[in-house]
């Protein structure tokens, strides 16, 4: 058992659950939470590197989840060091390192009505995991965000998915501009959400690939690649509302294309 809070491991636990460099340079991440533990345990195993379990989250667990949970790696924690390194004000019981999923274009675009969800410089984790929530729930084939925007393995991201972020593919694009361009030249339809948009979001059969893009929380997609897209399209609103939130809004729009 785990009992020092200097302990070398829980130092690298509270090291991947703080710095996005670190994520990167070792390509695992934290998780939080049996729910999602189990979830990558039984339908993604290659995925779980080690797991880290409280005394309490140890004695509550079932007897077939101890049985699953002797066929992985996995450590116990004192109560008093593990909630010292977790993130969270009542700590779930488990903290798992997990390898990150590795995603390409290509096969977000396998099918003729591929539904895409691209994000430019995205910054509110609350926002980028509710939106990787809906993309599985609105059945999008897959997300793309600009390099600048907030890390999808950051933990409150991780946390808000609710396992979507293993479910739903996604990546980052280098090159935004070649990105762009190379989802125009594949037949994808892209189709911008901006505040002066001509087209309100109804009109639009989003029919054979699309793409729906949304931009940053305060100032919106950036001049430069609102003039790539094909359509502008506009969410009407009434009262003095200026804008919506970049998640309520992405949700109206992946669900109005899932409807055509």
């Amino acid at each position: 058992m785990i009992t020092a809070k200097s302990n070398s491991q829980l130092k690298y636990l509270a090291t991947l659950l703080k710095k996005r460099s670190a994520r990167e340079e070792d390509h695992v991440f934290v998780c939080e939470g049996r729910k999602m533990f189990f979830e990558i345990l039984t339908q993604r195993p290659e995925m779980l590197v080690k797991s880290y379990w409280s005394e309490r989250g140890l004695a509550g667990l079932e007897a077939a989840e101890r049985e699953l949970l002797a066929a992985c790696d996995w450590e116990i924690v004192s109560d008093d060091a593990f909630d010292a390194v977790a993130e969270t004000v009542t700590p779930q019981g488990v903290l798992a390192v997990v390898r990150m999923p590795q995603y390409t274009l290509a096969p977000m675009l396998t099918a003729e009505n591929a539904r895409l969800l691209v994000l430019e410089r995205l910054q509110d984790p609350g926002n980028l995991g509710t939106i990787l929530r809906t993309a599985e729930a609105a059945g999008m084939s897959g997300v793309i965000l600009s390099a600048d925007s907030v890390d999808a393995f950051n933990p409150k991201v991780v946390r808000s998915t609710m396992g979507a972020i293993f479910r739903v593919p996604f990546l980052y694009a280098d090159d935004w501009e070649e990105t762009l361009d190379a989802l125009k030249g594949a037949g994808v339809t892209l189709y911008a959400a901006h505040l002066q948009g001509s087209v309100p979001y109804t009109e639009p059969s989003y029919e054979g690939r699309c793409a729906i893009l949304i931009g940053n929380e305060a100032n919106g997609l950036t001049e430069e690649t609102t003039a790539r897209a094909d359509v502008r399209i506009r969410i009407p609103m009434e009262g003095a509302a200026e804008s919506l939130n970049a998640a309520v809004a992405a949700a109206i729009l992946m669900y109005q294309s899932r409807q055509k």
